[in-house]
């Protein structure tokens, strides 16, 4: 049976958040197709995974035989996520753009689960493992567009999931989410509206792709 690993950490709820609607479509295809499949889902808003401490850095470097009472329990907590990334089949997370970057619970996650010698360096763990990123943003920042040079969220997973933990890493894009809600806006509605069914579509066709990849 197949476990996808489902992290979602937009702070609002799903019917009014894009990357978790996004999320929620490909996940309702993935379950069609894995019925008794696993998922094993973090809601970094919710529940937020506790911003990296010197003990629990530090205990990743450290002997456990030589590590602190305090060492061994903040790796306690970091392990766990570090063992559902490894055992995940494949990874979905929706990463929203907040002032044109992650939000700071995922970048949170990504340091408890970023262990070089482990998940990171010449044979990370979970080097291979399809990813597939829901990255909303309220305006537009592809190439050619006024604020290209603003887009941090694509790059920045692009360095860590793919090129240090070694994730087969893909992306679906809902853009000028904020469209309907600002009236300046108000004319790139039907983008929004195009952007946001091709989303969908893209998550229910890559859903469908990967369920059939790892049936194989």
């Amino acid at each position: 049976m197949a476990t996808l690993l489902h992290i979602d950490s937009s702070v609002f709820p799903e019917e009014a958040s894009s990357s978790r609607a996004v999320t929620a479509a490909f996940r309702e295809a993935w379950r069609e197709h894995h019925p008794e499949g696993t998922v094993i889902y973090r809601d970094l808003a919710a529940s937020p995974v506790a911003h990296i401490t010197a003990d629990a850095w530090s205990a990743g470097y450290t002997d456990p035989s030589d590590r602190t009472p305090a060492q061994n329990a903040a790796f306690a907590e970091r392990l766990k996520l570090i063992e559902e990334l490894e055992q995940a089949d494949a990874v979905l997370i929706g990463a929203p753009m907040y002032n044109y970057s992650v939000p700071s619970t995922l970048k949170a996650w990504l340091d408890s689960v970023l262990l070089m010698g482990r998940t990171a360096g010449e044979t990370p763990t979970a080097q291979g493992t399809p990813a597939v990123v829901v990255a909303s943003r309220g305006g537009s920042y592809a190439p050619g567009t006024p604020r290209e040079g603003f887009e941090f969220v694509q790059n920045y997973l692009e360095a860590v999931l793919k090129g240090t933990l070694g994730l087969d890493l893909d992306f679906i894009v809902p853009e000028l989410t904020m469209a309907p809600r600002n009236p300046a806006m108000s004319e790139l509605i039907p983008l929004y509206e195009a952007s946001r069914k091709r989303a969908f579509k893209d998550a229910t066709i890559k859903a469908e792709r990967l369920a059939e990849r790892l049936a194989a």
